[in-house]
């Protein structure tokens, strides 16, 4: 439905996009995630028409953006835009109106009550339709936008930051209704900071930074710590919302760097929490064996870690297995045993001599302990070292470290 091939822009002589090609299917709902000018505002606005590239092409169903009438490109597309003011103090069933512009004719304005009717239904306006858009808060007058939008009835929708101004629950109905309209066929590309909303309702993503598209695909390959640290700058945790399923991301002022290599041994929510806190804390951490799908395998992953699994009904002591848990207990300072899934093998090759320290540097955590003091404990000599504040960048250099 919407293609953007190679589009290249400049405005005020700096390059703001470079050679973006995107494609967004037919019912398809796709975001479009990045830092603050990265370009994402820009390619709306030449996928509408609004915006004429310096190169490449855009085309809505197949159809020639540059070569299309105004008129017909409204037909093809709706936008809700970032700025939800109104230049004129409207009534908000006259702005909702606005949206059947394209299908109507100068003489003629009797045409879409119906349509007007069910969009501010939809978007839960209607009982606003007499008072003035200028009365209503921000997250309100964005919801009329909406309204606008689907009264326009085109078959693609481009949203623009279309949660600011949105309290939480505003936030969730509103990416909600368009997963919704998505389902019934609409094919809809939105620009969206906030990540975990993108995560949840998004059939895919693609990472735009410095103009360019960095990562295109599934939340959950996209929005990964290393993608989001060389687009954002800043380190970030990315785990699994155990509510939604989908990734949540949460970036980190300053995550230190320990010199510290960790081998988590057992799975489970144990084991999701010893692995997210060992690498809050500047930890490089490694994981297994687990069962494939466990909780732990999944922070792993978000996280960027090593990790080894086990296929459903799969034996954990198979020599592909051990290989390759060897492997990590050999890279690692110390080993953190939380007595979840997976915990005995590695305690048994630990015992084997994997692990190069001995089998003295293998920590047990227990439920509700914190493996990142025990950790630091054990590495000061078992003295009750409390453990030092996880910013800045103080370390020690261990054995294994490759720092």
């Amino acid at each position: 439905m919407i293609r953007a091939e190679g589009v290249e822009l400049a405005l005020g002589g700096t390059e703001v996009l470079e050679g973006v090609t995107l494609r967004v299917g037919d019912g398809e709902f796709v975001g479009l995630v990045g830092p603050n000018g990265a370009g994402k505002t820009t390619l709306l606005r030449c996928i509408n028409g609004v915006l004429e590239p310096d190169g490449g092409a855009v085309t809505l169903d197949g159809r020639p953006v540059a070569e299309t009438a105004s008129e017909a490109v409204s037909r093809l597309v709706a936008t809700v835009p970032q700025d939800g003011s109104v230049a004129f103090d409207f009534t908000v069933e006259r702005v909702v109106e606005m949206g059947r512009t394209p299908h109507r004719s100068r003489l003629d304005w009797s045409d879409g009550s119906d349509a007007v009717e069910r969009a501010m239904e939809r978007t839960g306006v209607a009982r606003f339709r007499d008072r003035d858009i200028g009365s209503l808060s921000g997250g309100e007058r964005r919801r009329v936008l909406l309204a606008r939008a689907l009264a326009q009835e085109t078959p693609a929708l481009l949203l623009d930051e279309p949660t600011a101004s949105l309290d939480i629950d505003h936030q969730v109905r509103m990416l909600g209704l368009v997963a919704d309209l998505v389902s019934e066929g609409r094919t809809a590309l939105a620009a969206i900071h906030d990540l975990d909303l993108a995560a949840r309702f998004c059939d895919r993503v693609c990472l735009l930074s410095g103009g360019e598209i960095r990562a295109a695909g599934p939340p959950a390959e996209v929005l990964t710590a290393d993608a989001l640290e060389a687009v954002f700058g800043t380190a970030a945790a990315v785990e699994v919302d155990p509510a939604t399923g989908a990734p949540t991301v949460t970036a980190l002022r300053d995550r230190p760097e320990r010199g510290l290599r960790v081998h988590v041994a057992g799975g489970g929510r144990a084991g999701a929490r010893a692995v997210s806190a060992l690498w809050r804390a500047g930890c490089t951490v490694s994981l297994g064996p687990v069962p494939e799908g466990d909780a732990a395998a999944e922070a792993a992953r978000g996280l960027d870690c090593p990790v080894v699994t086990v296929p459903a009904f799969g034996d954990p002591t198979a020599p592909a297995v051990t290989e390759d848990l060897d492997r990590l207990l050999g890279e690692a300072d110390v080993c953190v045993d939380t007595g979840g899934p997976g915990s005995e093998v590695a305690r048994e090759r630990v015992q084997a001599g994997a692990l190069p320290r001995g089998a003295g540097h293998t920590v047990t955590v227990g439920e509700g302990e914190d493996p990142v003091a025990a950790v630091l404990e054990e590495e000061a000599g078992g003295e009750g070292t409390p453990a030092p504040e996880t910013g800045g960048n103080a370390g020690t250099k261990y054995p294994n470290s490759k720092t």
